[in-house]
């Protein structure tokens, strides 16, 4: 049976967006270097995957692992409504992270089905209303996708040759998964490279091997990417916050430091998020 470590597991999500297509048309060749899950509602559409064609109706679940390359097609005539989720920081226990260990990319789910394609009628509602917090709400939701697609797998989904880790592998998924979660539980605190170094009795350099092998950052990189998103969820949710009292929140008392590294990051100041009463 697939698991996940209940611990570690919180996928980074890129997007989510759901849209309609008419035919004809046909998409671009492409491949990610993360995961994108792409369910199809309605409709039907042929889906051209590392070059081999099919013809997929509704209530279809497509999986691309990164390097998958897959685009759309679609005849006069045909259309179809999908919602299309990108993430990454996903890890199933022995497997290599960002890594969905199944025969093919389509799946079709049985034994949950009725609640799968429920919580997608959910994401389509809390995207149409955008409400407080929506989301934290969306996220929530794609992680309840995942678990009904592990929980309904069968052995017979697995690839034949299920990539699995070796031992040496999995220690050091392991420890870049407990370096995940130490960071999680204290990103407001002062963390350095030297801090974890002691917590974990792990040199600091093979922490930034081990973890930039795993994740393709730093762990520093990965805590201010953490601090920076939890601030503009502060910012939106949050009625009257300052800037310097989302910084403050979040492990960081310079709060000018604070809005260079969130601009650089999102693109606009932190004070375009906050959310006000008046």
């Amino acid at each position: 049976m697939l698991q996940l470590n209940p611990k570690t597991f919180n996928p980074e999500i890129l997007y989510i967006f759901d849209y309609s297509n008419v035919g004809p048309t046909t998409g671009q060749n492409h491949a990610h270097d993360f995961l994108e899950m792409s369910i199809i509602i309605d409709g039907s559409v042929e889906y051209l995957i590392d070059e081999k064609a099919f013809l997929l109706e509704k209530e279809t679940i497509l999986l691309f692992n990164p390097g998958i390359h897959h685009y759309e097609h679609y005849e006069a005539g045909m259309e179809s409504t999908q919602i299309h989720i990108g993430f990454r920081n996903f890890s199933l226990t022995d497997f290599p992270r960002d890594h969905f260990p199944f025969k093919t990319s389509i799946l079709k789910l049985t034994k949950f089905k009725k609640e799968f394609f429920e919580v997608c009628q959910e994401i389509l509602v809390e995207k149409a209303k955008g409400e407080e917090g929506y989301d934290l709400m969306l996220k929530t939701l794609v992680m309840k996708l995942i678990i009904y697609i592990l929980r309904d797998a069968e052995s017979n989904h697995l690839e034949i040759n299920a990539l699995k880790l070796s031992y040496e592998e999995q220690e050091k998924q392991t420890i870049v998964s407990n370096i995940i979660h130490y960071l999680e539980k204290h990103h407001t605190e002062d963390v350095s490279l030297s801090s974890l170094s002691q917590t974990l009795y792990i040199s600091p350099t093979y922490i930034s091997r081990v973890f930039k092998e795993e994740t393709g950052e730093s762990p520093i990189n990965y805590l201010i990417k953490l601090r920076l998103t939890r601030a503009k969820e502060l910012l939106e949710n949050q009625e009257d916050i300052t800037v310097k009292e989302a910084a403050n929140l979040v492990g960081y008392n310079d709060a000018y430091y604070f809005s260079k590294l969130f601009k650089k990051y999102y693109g606009k100041p932190p004070s375009v998020f906050i959310r006000n009463k008046h």
